[in-house]
């Protein structure tokens, strides 16, 4: 009842300090702390496997697409081919043995990975199904239509040849 009664009184951080002493090392036992945590460290991380660590891998990248995919700004260098290319890294798989895995020919994969082709819907879904549902078609369909939608704002000459066949435009103040 009295701890009750003194803890109500108390902020989360006072009751803290009252439960929690400071260690203060010296520089031996400062050392001596460093090897253990690392020792330590070194067998939590021999317990994970090689799938879970291709597991972190993948969903670190998925993470980077959706970054940025949701950032408003594009960089020419971030496009399907680059995604792909980084997913075919990561999996650790040459490119001839992944084309025959999603059925599809060798310079296929080649011209999109080196972004001389866009990726149809049918690429998009053999990615979601390859990946096992790890990286959505729909994922992949954005990180291709934000590169779309650059192209589309930057090329002049698409917007000089196309400017001549407007005969009216509107008149409204923007």
């Amino acid at each position: 009842m009295k701890n009750k009664i003194k803890a109500e009184k108390l902020t989360d951080a006072e009751i803290a300090d009252a439960y929690i002493y400071p260690q203060v090392l010296n520089k031996k036992q400062q050392a001596e702390a460093n090897i253990q945590l690392a020792e330590t460290r070194l067998r939590s991380r021999s317990k994970i496997t090689a799938e879970d660590k291709l597991g972190l891998k993948l969903m670190q990248l998925r993470l980077q697409m959706e970054e940025y995919i949701n950032a408003a700004d594009f960089e020419i260098e971030k496009t399907f081919g680059y995604y792909l290319k980084e997913y075919l890294h990561l999996i650790n798989v040459k490119r001839n043995v992944f084309a025959h895995d999603i059925s599809i020919h060798e310079t296929l994969l080649s011209q999109l990975i080196n972004n001389k082709r866009s990726p149809n819907e049918s690429i998009m879904i053999r990615l979601e199904l390859h990946s096992n549902n790890a990286f959505p078609a729909t994922v992949w369909h954005r990180i291709a239509e934000k590169e779309r939608g650059y192209a589309l704002e930057t090329d002049k000459k698409l917007r000089q040849k196309e400017r001549s066949k407007v005969k009216r435009r509107l008149v409204v103040a923007q």
